[in-house]
């Protein structure tokens, strides 16, 4: 079943527009300062940067197969159902809800309200991040047309105030900090278990580049438009994303940065002068709107899709007369309300990386089944650089995650008992 065929109402623009505003958000802009107080190299950060974009990448040209052979929304819960099992499908399922969009909407909306509050100090992160959970929740929940008109513009606004960033601080600032940290040697820093978890914690702010997936089933000409949405954004946002840590790092001490939640903000500061900088983080404060926004719209279609599979769930799967899954949308705004008022940043980063790794790289070893189970399936889409490309994209999963147990151990046994009350649920609700 391809559900939403006869709602095929979002194009190409919005939907590279969608990956690109669920990629660029709270990591980006907040991740950077864990990895220069843990990793001792600026060049490893960087590189760090560099490993996560082609990490993306991978999975993108994997997911591109997967979801031009199966259009249907619902991104890793309908795949891994389709290709294993119902029961797979929905503990993914169930991971998109607490970890995939909800954790991350909180996360951005606290990230949100702190540049807010940088910005206009009577303003407080918590009250400004629950008023733009609820508003944006609304807006999406009522209608789909409008509210991707607003997901476009944001994101627009978006890539242009990075690239403003990035030109900027070119323009403004010498590279000296880069070559001259004096620290750890650049090789040695990349291949200690610092550096494993800092990638945890990039796939974070990397996390959305399958964001096209989830909206599959509402996809004009989902053949050729989805891999051009997820390979053409995740490339996009891999460029921006290594300009801007590049000013970032070039900019600022590293001693000024270790640790700091908000690089953005300290960065701005030092390139643009007190003044300019408050400036280019009330753009950030936007920003971000757009990454709520983004999560908000892609997430309810998981969620939908589940409805229409499990009866138990079926009020997931209404919608208004314009289109808006209303329920589903309301459900993870709940979510994510309790986690904005009870979330510690750090933690939850590695939580959502070592998560949705494990989603990620179960969804891509699919591509692999699929091929052999299904030979004769039509794929549009074939992923360039096969096996190479989502082998080496299982490989870096797996690394990463056993180094986040080790290292890590709270947030991943967090996120393995999420995996496990998934299926737990499945057993509860399952249709008997």
């Amino acid at each position: 079943m391809d559900n939403g065929s006869s709602q095929r109402r979002l194009g190409l623009v919005t939907a590279i527009l969608l990956v690109v505003a669920s990629m660029v958000g709270t990591g980006v802009f907040t991740t950077t300062g864990f990895l220069v107080r843990d990793v001792h190299s600026l060049p490893a950060v960087l590189a760090a940067w560099l490993v996560g974009g082609l990490f993306a990448l991978c999975g993108a040209l994997s997911y591109a197969e997967l979801v031009a052979a199966l259009p249907r929304n619902g991104g890793e819960y309908q795949l891994l159902g389709r290709v294993f099992h119902p029961a797979v499908g929905f503990v993914a399922g169930w991971i998109s809800l607490v970890v995939g969009f909800s954790a991350p909407i909180a996360a951005s909306a606290l990230a949100c309200g702190s540049y807010a509050q940088a910005v206009v100090p009577r303003l407080h992160a918590t009250v400004v991040a629950l008023v733009l959970v609820t508003a944006l929740s609304l807006l999406h929940a009522a209608h789909v047309t409008v509210g991707s008109g607003v997901q476009n513009a944001f994101a627009l606004a978006k890539v242009a105030l990075i690239v403003a960033f990035v030109l900027g601080g070119v323009t403004l600032v010498f590279p000296g900090h880069l070559s001259g940290d004096g620290a750890r040697p650049a090789l040695e820093a990349m291949l200690s278990p610092a550096f494993a978890v800092g990638l945890v914690f990039i796939s974070f702010a990397y996390s959305g580049w399958n964001g096209a997936a989830y909206l599959a089933g509402e996809v004009r000409d989902p053949a050729r438009t989805l891999p051009l949405a997820l390979v053409g954004g995740t490339a996009l946002v891999t460029l921006l994303y290594l300009g801007l840590n590049a000013v970032f790092l070039a900019a600022t001490p590293a001693a000024d940065l270790a640790g700091v939640v908000e690089v953005g903000h300290v960065a701005a500061l030092r390139i643009f002068g007190a003044d300019t900088g408050v400036l280019f983080s009330a753009g950030i404060a936007l920003l971000l709107v757009s990454s709520v926004s983004a999560m908000i719209m892609a997430g309810p279609r998981v969620y939908q899709a589940m409805g229409e599979d499990h009866p138990r769930l079926g009020f997931l799967a209404r919608r208004t007369s314009h289109g808006g899954p209303a329920a589903a949308v309301a459900l993870q705004g709940v979510v994510a309300v309790v986690m904005v008022l009870t979330a510690t940043f750090e933690t939850l980063l590695a939580y959502i990386g070592f998560t949705l790794a494990l989603s990620a790289g179960l969804t891509v070893v699919g591509v692999m089944v699929l091929r052999r189970r299904e030979p004769e399936l039509d794929r549009p889409c074939r992923t360039w650089g096969y096996p190479v490309t989502p082998l080496g994209f299982v490989a870096l999963c797996l690394w990463m995650s056993a180094h986040a147990l080790w290292q890590r151990p709270v947030a991943a046994l967090a996120g393995l008992a999420t995996i496990a009350s998934g299926w737990v649920l499945y057993a509860l609700i399952r249709k008997r």
